[in-house]
């Protein structure tokens, strides 16, 4: 077991924040300032990411979600809504799968569910990072954890669309309008999870930080109002791309 290192701010309904591959926990310094009015915001660093160990673990997305449930447990969390971006989304859809009782709303922020729904550059570009990894990096123990992220990356998540499906919980799924992934891929996550919502924010994969705006509004909009319509599309990704 680690113990997570995390940023708590504000009180009201739990909104616990997961950040995405190689990042930490301050990535959403607009969206803990912002919410943290209105909820118990609870960004937490995931294992070997910012200031929580590595541990013994595997860097799996199970595990992260395991993680997850077990540092839950620890504050006494039986419900929270949850924020995933990137690797985090994908940890939050994998939570929502195995423990539906303990999702309040699930916001799914640049998912992902195959490797290959990445653009052709990005995978690319996942390559030549491995191949300077391995060629630069500064210690062998440094040189193993990018090593680890970008496996992770490349060979994670692996779900279904009958997983996608079996989501219980109200669902936001949002990206840029220039994402990491094929925005048909994002259509794909939203079409099978029942009656999620879409949105599409201009911007790229941080749409979170350089929009933060719109991203905060639009998220707002989701945890404050009854979402169980069906067909809440926005089709901003249509007009523009």
């Amino acid at each position: 077991m680690i113990k997570h290192n995390y940023i708590e701010k504000g009180e009201g309904e739990v909104l616990i924040m997961l950040h995405g591959n190689g990042l930490d926990s301050s990535y959403f310094y607009h969206q803990i300032n912002y919410f943290s009015t209105k909820y118990r915001v609870i960004a937490v660093d995931s294992r070997g990411h910012g200031r929580t160990p590595r541990g013994d673990k595997p860097l799996t997305i199970l595990q992260f979600s395991e993680d997850l449930r077990i540092f839950m447990d620890m504050h006494d969390i039986k419900k929270a809504h949850i924020l995933g971006f990137s690797d985090g989304a994908n940890v939050a859809i994998r939570f929502a799968i195995d423990y539906p009782e303990r999702v309040d709303k699930l916001i799914l922020n640049g998912a992902n569910i195959k490797y290959r729904a990445l653009r052709f550059t990005v995978r690319i570009g996942i390559e030549l990072l491995e191949l300077i990894n391995a060629t630069f990096s500064v210690s062998l123990e440094k040189r193993r954890l990018r090593a680890e992220r970008l496996e992770l990356m490349k060979n994670e998540p692996v779900v279904s669309a009958d997983e996608l499906k079996g989501i219980k919980s109200k669902t936001l799924v949002i990206a840029g309008t220039f994402d990491l992934m094929y925005g048909s891929h994002t259509k794909f996550i939203a079409e099978h999870i029942p009656d999620a919502q879409l949105e599409f924010i201009p911007g790229k994969h941080t749409v979170a930080r350089w929009n933060y705006r719109k991203f905060n509004r639009a998220l707002s909009d989701f945890l404050s109002k009854d979402t169980t319509v069906k067909d809440k599309t926005n089709h901003l990704y249509d007009k523009l791309v």
